[in-house]
């Protein structure tokens, strides 16, 4: 699992932050790397609860 991690985040940050315009496009570049895997984790979520409350349902 942490080799597809790796491999999923083989992106260069360091050296976009160094030729970045301003500042503030250092804040975008740290959301935009996290996002992906935060929608991941949310959708692992919702099919967790649906699941888990069909089954209690039942």
């Amino acid at each position: 699992m942490s080799l597809l991690i790796t491999v999923l985040q083989n992106v260069d940050i360091d050296e976009k932050i160094k030729n970045a315009p301003d500042s503030s496009y250092s804040i975008g570049i740290f959301i935009g790397t996290l996002l992906p895997f935060v929608v991941l984790v949310l959708i692992a979520f919702a099919i967790y609860r649906y699941n888990k409350n069909r089954y209690k349902d039942e």
